[in-house]
């Protein structure tokens, strides 16, 4: 997996949120990436500052600022830090992408991305930011934007900031399966079904239950169900011009990146960010 610095006229190097030119710094024209990762630091202003193969990675975060569910979703505390903080983070600790930003149309919003060092280079135009906008729409409208200024890139990585039980290691793999298949267009994040497989499911009828796949489950063994998998949210990647294409990141060229079933939960009332913060604290304390 190549992983390089390119020569740019802009150098920045953010360190602990303050910009530094790469000749402040005293780091010469090249950057030693090692020094990089080990210092979280992370590279801001557009810049392509390195690549996987030879690919430019954007990661968008949208994050509209009209969640009627659970207002202010997306800055509320967990754990701490607001529910946005931990996908931005997840995304700057991920050595394979380049820019991270966010799309929004919440002025305090932005202001909380920024100070999470994310990009924000755009406040999200009106018919992007009501209930009908597609997360489709809001990622091309953000990749056309950077392209526009000079930022073109060749994969996107979607992040909802619903989805905090992700890790950086989550987008790395999801990034390298991508790489990694010939035949393969984008990834998206799939969980083990289990306790509501197929197999286990009933219908009504005529105020009966009526198995669904028409076989009782006392009859099956867990060992002979099929596994299947359920789209669970938490990572979405693409080729650009692939997403452009098929407007989707589902299609037949899609391959899985597998998450352990506690990392699908999303926020979308209080309940779930209740039950997020629980997992997440016996995660940091190696219960699970």
């Amino acid at each position: 997996m190549e992983l390089r610095w390119l020569e740019s006229p802009r150098k920045f190097v953010q360190l602990n949120r303050v910009n530094y030119t790469v000749a402040e710094l005293g780091l010469g024209n090249q950057l030693d990436i090692g020094k990089l990762i080990d210092h979280e630091w992370t590279i801001s202003e557009f810049d392509r500052v390195y690549m996987i193969d030879g690919k430019a990675v954007l990661a968008v975060i949208p994050a509209r600022g009209g969640s009627k569910g659970l207002p202010d979703k997306n800055i509320r505390m967990l754990c701490g830090k607001p529910l946005i903080a931990w996908s931005i983070e997840q995304a700057l600790a991920c050595p394979e992408v380049d820019t991270v930003i966010v799309s929004t149309d919440d002025p305090e919003i932005a202001r909380v991305a920024v100070s999470y060092g994310a990009d924000v280079p755009f406040l999200r135009p009106e018919e992007l930011a009501s209930d009908t906008a597609s997360s489709i729409d809001v990622v091309l409208h953000a990749i056309d934007f950077m392209a526009k200024n000079g930022s073109s890139r060749d994969i996107v990585v979607l992040l909802e900031p619903t989805s905090p039980l992700r890790e950086a290691s989550d987008i790395s793999g999801a990034l390298k399966q991508l790489l990694g298949m010939p035949n393969c267009q984008s990834v998206v994040g799939v969980s083990h079904i289990e306790n509501v497989h197929p197999a286990f499911l009933y219908q009504i009828h005529l105020g009966l239950l009526k198995s669904y796949l028409g076989v009782q489950p006392t009859d099956l063994r867990r060992q002979e169900i099929t596994d299947l998998y359920f789209l669970e949210g938490s990572v979405y990647v693409s080729y650009i011009d692939a997403l452009k294409a098929k407007r989707s990141f589902y299609h037949e060229s899609t391959a899985p990146w597998i998450v352990p079933r506690y990392k699908s939960f999303e926020v979308d009332e209080l309940i779930d960010l209740i039950v997020i913060e629980a997992l997440m604290i016996a995660r940091q304390e190696g219960r699970i």
